[in-house]
């Protein structure tokens, strides 16, 4: 530790930034959300002005997820394999060219489905590999004694390129048209891979290596080994799983279905917003304190997520939704920072990205489950108990993973 003798509650918030190379990865990873913001808001209006049909819209955005899904895992073992801020540029690099060609081709009046799929494909490929790169990348930058700060700076960062993304988005598809919106999605891609090409690591630090290395089945199988045998961690990813997938289903599906009934659909906005603003709170909170049981605590408070969602099935006044929703946010990246801490401290350095891939495997398969399915379940069961059945599950969930002593007892350094 190269402040060994000062405690990390001591370390000021801004102390990792003092260090170059952590400035460039959070510049990098916050312009990637920028990115990804933009993305999210422009595609779907390209895709919709291509072909006219919401049903191709789905297609497309799944052919991305579904490449995220069947190439994270490798990811993973190359992040581990080989230089992690090589890895990042390589996959900026190809981000930024399946936008930019996406942008140019509709600029054009050439944009086709089966361009847009293959396009969709890469860029979900490009983020395979660029997560766990960038998660584990973290304690190569900055002392053991900053790991808090450091995740609760990054944290903050992704939430503050996210929104910017999708409110410039939102903008430029409305002024000058989703084919703009995409070209300057590429150029954001492009300026966090230059942001990358900043990021030098020590040369005893480049190339992560292990001694299953060499092999790459053998590196997923020994990340694979890693994982399950720290019952905290793959029981936490679990809980989150279950989580996602009542939260994802929520906000994309229910949610708007419920605000068109009742308060509307700018009312619905500013919730969104109320809750990204707590995620900004949550990570400063985060960076200044935490207990050092954090994981078991950040646990604890994912609880409160379940109460907007209980909330939106009973029909309260707005107050308690706007309130739970910006605590929910402010609960949640508690957790993360606790979470990405306690990872980053007990696992290898060697076969942390791997473990992330895991991770970030939960968290994609999450996402298309909660979407498809609660439209389904909301038919069948009714939206009213299909919403507080979904409280319900992420409270169990969470009180499932504090049933673990490791989840319990595991303390930050």
């Amino acid at each position: 530790m190269g402040r060994g003798d000062v405690g990390p509650d001591r370390v000021p918030m801004t102390a990792p930034l003092r260090g170059g190379p952590f400035r460039a990865l959070v510049a990098g990873r916050t312009l990637m959300y920028v990115g990804n913001g933009l993305a999210t808001v422009a595609l779907a209006f390209a895709v919709l002005d291509v072909t006219g049909s919401v049903a191709q819209l789905g297609l497309v955005v799944g052919t991305r997820t579904l490449a995220n899904i069947l190439l994270v895992l490798f990811g993973g073992v190359l992040a581990d394999r080989f230089s992690r801020a090589l890895i990042l540029r390589g996959g900026c690099a190809l981000a930024a060219a399946t936008q930019l060609v996406l942008g140019g081709a509709l600029l054009l009046d050439i944009a086709t489905l089966p361009l847009m799929f293959v396009l969709a494909a890469l860029n979900g490929a490009a983020g395979a590999v660029n997560v766990p790169a960038a998660a584990a990348l973290v304690p190569q930058l900055v002392a053991a004694d900053q790991l808090r700060q450091a995740n609760s700076i990054i944290r903050v960062g992704l939430e503050t390129g996210r929104v910017t993304g999708m409110s410039v988005g939102t903008l430029l598809v409305a002024v000058i048209g989703p084919g703009w919106a995409i070209t300057v999605d590429g150029l954001a891609f492009a300026a966090a891979g230059v942001c990358f090409v900043l990021l030098r690591l020590p040369p005893t630090e480049a190339k992560p290596t292990g001694e299953d290395s060499g092999n790459p089945l053998r590196e997923l199988v020994a990340g694979w080994s890693e994982f399950v045998s720290r019952r905290w961690v793959w029981l936490v990813i679990f809980q989150v799983m279950l989580a996602n997938v009542v939260w994802s289903g929520t906000v994309t599906v229910l949610g708007p279905a419920v605000a068109d009934e009742t308060f509307g659909r700018a009312v619905w906005g500013a919730m969104l917003t109320v809750n990204s603003v707590g995620l900004l709170v949550g990570g400063l909170w985060a960076a200044r304190w935490q207990p050092r049981r954090a994981l078991r605590f950040g646990v604890a408070l994912t609880m409160i997520e379940a109460i907007p969602v209980v909330l939106l099935g009973l029909s309260p006044g707005l107050v308690p939704l706007f309130l739970f929703m910006f605590l929910s946010g402010v609960g949640i990246q508690h957790f993360l920072v606790a979470w990405e801490v306690s990872v980053q401290q007990n696992i290898p350095p060697d076969r942390l990205a791997r473990v992330y891939s895991y991770d970030v495997l939960g968290s994609f398969l999450a996402l298309p489950v909660g979407q498809m399915t609660i439209g389904p379940l909301a038919t069948h069961f009714g939206a009213t108990n299909v919403l507080i059945g979904g409280g319900c599950v992420i409270v169990l969930a969470a009180c499932m993973a504090l049933t673990d002593r490791g989840v319990r007892t595991l303390a930050r350094r």
